[in-house]
């Protein structure tokens, strides 16, 4: 048996191997990177109520909502047991907060990809949103617009891959939405970093793993956490990244991504659900990434003009 399992990876590495090699190495180097410096501006409640609407799925929903039983449809939850309560939190602090998730127009697809379409060509009716597929119907307008991409957004393959998300294509797609948020000046665009993944476990000399080897195809998990840090970091980075050449005060980054690793501790998840088994974060995750998160809006809304910094 041991001999036929020999003469079939012979054959496939002989057939295929040479032809769909590809190089799935990568430096662990992971640079510092300097973020936003926000620390001049106040962190109180605004002096008037803005409008915020969320984007998200699953993720962004438990973020929001209490914690307790799950109350709530298409991942727009009043509580759910990961529950985070942000929600709770920006209405105290002066916010109006407004969603659209699954089985809304704006709602659906979230995906890193999905946002320069959804951007470019339904950026009126974002503007408009109250909820879900309702629109205002008295005139207002979101102030702020949080957008999240779920949590598989950070299984990354290695640049130069031909198939798979990797760096360089997400960080095309994010490139590709700063000319739509420059028409609108008005209007705060906050990216949410997607939540990391639970660190997959992996058998390196399974006969899986040996014949991925011969392919060409094998992929160290490490390499797709150090990837997903790499992108993150690209994003918040206020001297080489995302925004380093972004001239106007309407777009900030909140890094979840890095809370939700347990501030950096590792590439993965630092708060997983499921006994550390389920990427989704837990209660405990969520609920320190919105203590963390009203002062930073609280911040970024006068850095983008919407209140005077003293108000």
């Amino acid at each position: 048996m041991k001999n036929v399992y020999l003469f079939i990876i012979s054959l496939i590495f002989i057939f295929y191997g040479c032809e769909n090699q590809s190089t799935n190495t990568i430096s662990t180097e992971v640079k510092p990177v300097k973020i936003m410096d926000l620390s001049s501006y106040s962190d109180a409640r605004p002096d008037k109520e803005l409008n915020i609407l969320f984007l998200h799925h699953s993720c962004g929903g438990h973020w929001l909502a209490d914690r307790g039983t799950a109350k709530g449809e298409n991942c727009i939850y009043e509580a759910h047991p990961n529950g985070g309560g942000l929600r709770s939190l920006l209405e105290q602090s002066g916010y109006a907060v407004h969603e659209a998730s699954y089985g809304s127009i704006v709602g659906d697809k979230t995906d890193i990809e999905d946002w320069p379409a959804k951007f470019r060509d339904q950026m009126d009716r974002i503007l408009k949103t109250d909820m879900q597929d309702q629109m205002y119907t008295d005139g207002s307008v979101n102030n702020i617009v949080m957008f999240k991409s779920c949590y598989p957004n950070n299984n990354f393959e290695p640049d130069g891959s031909k198939k798979g998300r990797t760096v360089e294509s997400a960080m095309e797609a994010y490139n590709s939405l700063l000319p739509y948020f420059r028409e609108h000046p008005e209007t705060l665009f906050v990216v949410i970093t997607a939540p990391p993944l639970v660190q997959p476990y992996e058998t390196t000399n399974s006969l899986k793993a040996s014949i991925k080897k011969l392919l060409g195809r094998y992929k160290d998990v490490q390499t797709t956490g150090i990837c997903a840090r790499r992108f993150n970091n690209r994003l918040k980075d206020s001297e080489s990244g995302w925004l380093s050449k972004y001239d106007l005060n309407n777009v900030v980054v909140f890094d979840l991504y890095d809370i939700l690793t347990k501030d950096g501790q590792s590439n993965w998840a630092g708060y997983p659900t499921q006994n550390g088994t389920n990427s989704h974060p837990s209660s405990e995750g969520n609920s320190i990434a919105a203590e963390r998160f009203v002062p930073f809006i609280n911040k970024a809304i006068r850095r983008a003009g919407l209140v005077a910094n003293g108000s």
